[in-house]
Parts: C-alpha cells; sequence; structure tokens
C-alpha cells in the first residue's frame, strides 16, 4: 500500500468533465484526465486488500491493487505492463466501461470508492505518449489460420490473442471500418474513433489481417471459410433490436437507436448522407424509450443536434438512490445514475409505458403514454400492470426505441452454418465456446446476449484461449 492513510486523507475526485454548454456544440470527447499528481493521490486511496473485490468483479480480472500501487509510486511502465497482462483495450474500457470493479471497492462500503476507471485510462494514455506500445511480431507462426468474423470488442481480442500466439488471423468485418458497436454504436463525444484506429494500426503491424466490407454469409459463403480456415471465430454480436410493435409503429419518424447513432457516427466520420435520409433531431420534440446506456446516448446525441426538447421513457421503475438490503455490497449496485448526456437537458419518467404513437400525414407527432406498476406474484415473478386514468400524450416529432437487443441476427452466416441456438436466440456453445459444428467457435454477444464491453472481451480472449488448445491439439 503506497499510503496507509491514502483512504483516510484523501477525497475521490473524478475526471474533469467539460462544461455542458460547450461540450453539445461538438462531438470532442467530455472527459478530460486529471493532472499527474492528482492521480497519483487518487491511487493512494487503494487500501490493496487482502481479498481485493474489485479484482473479483472485473471480467478481465483486472490486476487493480498492483497497478494502482505502480501509479502511485510514479512507476508508469510497470503499471501499464501489469494492466496489459490481463486487458487487451484499457484505452476502451478507460472510457466506456461502466466500471463493475467500483462498487465492489471494499473502501466503498462506508466511503468513495476508488477512481478504478479513471487511474486505468491515466495509466494507458500515458503509456501510448511515452512509447511504452510498440508493435510487436511473433517469432514463430505456427501455420494455422483462423478466421474472426466480427471486430466488435470480442473479434478484436480475440483476434489480437490468436496472433500473438503465433496464427495467421483473418478478421471479417461486413462495415466499412473495424470496431463493431464501439465505432457505430457508440458517440464520438464518449470515445474518439481515433482511439480505435491507433490500437488496430498496432495490431495490423503486428501481422493481423483486417477485410472489411465484407459480410460472411452474403459476399463469402459460410462454408467457404470452413475450408480455407482451421478455425473460425463467430464475434458478431446481438444485433437484432427489440421492437415496439404498437398502434402507429409504421409512421415516419420512429427509428431504432442504434440506426440513429450509427448514422451520426458517420456523419462525424465525414460521411456524406443525403439530407432525404438523415434521422436528425434538430428543432424538434424528441422521445427515447428505453433507459440505458443507449438511450442516453441517443439523448446526447439530440441536445448535440438542437433537440426542442428530449425526454426519455423508462418502463421500469426509477431505481433507489442508495443500495437496498436484497442489493448488498460487493454486488453492482443497482442504484439511481444520472449520466452526462441527461446533465445535458433531459425529462426522464420511470414506470412509464407506451400505448401508441400518432400522427398525420403518416408522420409521427405524439405517442400516448400510462404509468404502470410493478408487484411481485406467489412465485416472486415482477408482474406489471396499467393504472387506470394515468394516460399522457407526449409531442414526438422523432422517436428512438433503445429498449435493447434481443439475440444475434440469424439471417446468412447463422443460418448458412445451421448453427444451434439458445432459448434466447444465442448461439450455443459448449465449456469451450465451440459451436454444434467442428472447429467453430463464438463469443461475445452473438453468445451471452447484449452486455458490457468488458465481458466481451474477456470473452474474446477466453475463445481464443480455446481455439489455441483445438488448434495445436489437431
Amino acid at each position: 500500500m503506497g499510503d496507509p492513510a491514502g483512504f483516510l486523507k484523501i477525497q475521490r475526485i473524478d475526471n474533469i468533465y467539460r462544461p455542458a454548454s460547450l461540450r453539445v456544440m461538438d462531438y470532442a470527447e467530455i472527459e478530460e484526465l486529471l493532472p499527474a499528481n492528482e492521480r497519483q493521490l487518487q491511487a493512494s486511496r487503494c487500501m490493496d486488500c487482502g481479498v481485493p473485490f474489485c479484482h473479483w468483479s472485473c471480467p478481465v480480472s483486472n490486476l487493480i491493487p498492483e497497478w494502482q500501487q505502480k501509479l502511485f509510486d510514479g512507476d508508469m511502465q510497470a503499471a501499464y505492463k501489469l494492466l496489459q497482462k490481463t486487458n487487451n483495450f484499457p484505452e476502451i474500457t478507460g472510457r466506456i466501461c461502466p466500471a463493475p470493479c467500483e462498487p465492489s471497492c471494499v473502501l466503498g462500503i462506508n466511503n468513495e470508492p476508488v477512481t478504478i476507471r479513471a487511474n486505468e485510462l491515466a495509466i494507458i494514455e500515458n503509456a501510448f505518449d511515452a512509447g511504452y506500445i510498440q508493435p510487436k511480431q511473433p517469432q514463430i507462426r505456427s501455420g494455422k489460420k483462423v478466421a474472426v468474423i466480427g471486430s466488435g470488442p470480442a473479434g478484436l481480442a480475440c483476434a489480437d490473442d490468436l496472433n500473438k500466439l503465433g496464427h495467421t488471423v483473418v478478421l471479417y468485418e461486413a462495415a466499412d471500418a473495424v470496431g463493431g458497436y464501439l465505432r457505430y454504436g457508440i458517440p464520438d463525444f464518449k470515445l474518439d474513433k481515433r482511439v480505435i484506429d491507433r490500437r488496430v494500426e498496432i495490431m495490423q503491424m503486428e501481422g493481423l489481417l483486417i477485410e472489411t466490407g465484407v459480410e460472411v454469409g452474403v459476399d463469402i459463403a459460410a462454408h467457404e471459410l470452413l475450408k480455407e480456415y482451421d478455425a473460425v471465430a463467430i464475434t458478431i454480436g446481438a444485433r437484432k433490436p427489440r421492437d415496439l410493435p404498437i398502434e402507429g409503429r409504421d409512421l415516419a419518424g420512429i427509428h431504432f437507436a442504434v440506426d440513429y447513432l450509427t448514422q451520426q457516427n458517420k456523419v462525424v466520420a465525414g460521411e456524406n448522407i443525403p439530407a432525404e435520409n438523415r434521422i436528425i433531431a434538430t428543432d424538434k420534440h424528441v422521445v427515447v424509450i428505453g433507459g440505458g446506456d443507449t438511450g442516453s446516448d441517443c439523448v446526447g446525441t439530440a441536445n448535440r443536434q438542437g433537440a426542442k426538447s428530449v425526454t426519455q421513457l423508462e418502463i421500469l421503475p426509477k431505481p433507489p438512490d442508495q443500495r437496498t438490503a436484497d442489493n448488498p455490497w460487493p454486488q453492482w449496485a443497482k442504484v439511481y445514475k444520472t449520466s452526462s448526456s441527461h446533465k445535458e437537458g433531459c425529462q426522464r419518467h420511470f414506470n412509464v409505458s407506451t400505448k401508441n404513437f400518432s400522427g398525420e400525414n403518416g408522420k409521427v407527432e405524439s405517442l400516448l403514454t400510462c404509468e404502470v406498476i410493478w408487484e411481485q406474484d406467489k412465485n416472486n415473478h415482477y408482474q406489471m400492470s396499467e393504472i387506470p386514468n394515468t394516460e399522457q400524450e407526449y409531442p414526438a416529432d422523432l422517436v428512438l426505441l433503445a429498449m435493447g437487443f434481443v439475440h444475434v441476427m440469424k439471417d446468412g452466416l447463422v443460418t448458412d452454418l445451421g448453427l444451434e441456438l439458445s432459448e434466447r436466440g444465442n448461439i450455443n456453445v459448449d465449456e469451450n465456446f465451440q459451436t454444434n459444428i467442428e472447429g467453430v467457435f463464438a463469443a461475445g454477444d452473438a453468445k451471452r446476449g447484449a452486455s458490457l464491453v468488458v465481458w466481451a472481451i474477456q470473452e474474446g480472449k477466453e475463445t481464443a484461449k480455446n481455439i489455441h488448445q483445438y488448434l495445436m491439439a489437431g
């Protein structure tokens, strides 16, 4: 422990956020790092616990107390070496991970937890600035070829590890650029896409081969890949969005959140989208249906586009401000959170169900809601019921459906290979992440359903390990 009394003397200080009034004028990243001396003080709050629950709750098993110590000591190169042992892309998790480690920090039992995510980001950005991160080609190639289909965090992590293990890896991506939902779903004000490009360039210098604009199952027959490669990893995500099939759903102006966010990210990247095809919030009453991170990203984007008003509706109850008795430490804290996008301007409503959309001339103009209540039945399952006489109408020129994703997209690759699916519609795998097809593996959201980026990285790494064992045994 760098300073045995650090957690008593130093208060938590988060990274600096640009003022809301300024940051809504652009799409630049909103978060700025603390000065190095302040970051060292934040690292001193780590108590180097005998049982580090932060490590236990981190999907990639980051060596958190160890690199906190090195950060406090000012040994940034050693801190980086410890960080990269477990996490391929700390520059990404350091920006967008919800940090399940922090609610499990022992200090968080009766104080503010350590700024683990921000400390991680400081370490990796210093490593890039100092030149610690250099491409390293594998010394020996195995002669085995692996195709990784999908370049989101699971695919990138899987491809990175397999390449480092000496296999020839080709990463296939249907879109024009690598990154998956990282590039096309998460706004630039949270994750500048140069962060992805910087890492991908290093991976290519290390020998990773990338084919963009190629949709396996459409541009290349899936069975052809099985003939060409010794193993295949499917990391295509769970991209089927949850719909809201109610009256008026076919009106113009109602869009899936992922389509809205993808389009704006392309615009920020310099792509010219014809005006008649633009999904844009300028001077419109915007209603976002869904209270998660994707909904929050829609709120931030709508504010930057100059929306007249932004309203976010959530069918679930408002979470409590503090942990409840059935949500004890060190579990993930199910408490009310206000994102940076919410602070930029948004009306939030909970326990609200949308009943129908209405409008004229084929365009949405409003939606009707009612309040709902959730009650447990005799089997302790929650059931929703409407509260009579609570209908309310909201003006809505643009409606964004941000209710999550239900399962993997089945057309093309999944169907062509005859992959078995789980009850929830995702790809079934065994304990080695292998599907019902010999030599075909799956990981990330395609296998577990929509989840956190840090879980995708971990599953990509785990799949790479299993593919390596499969190849070496063959």
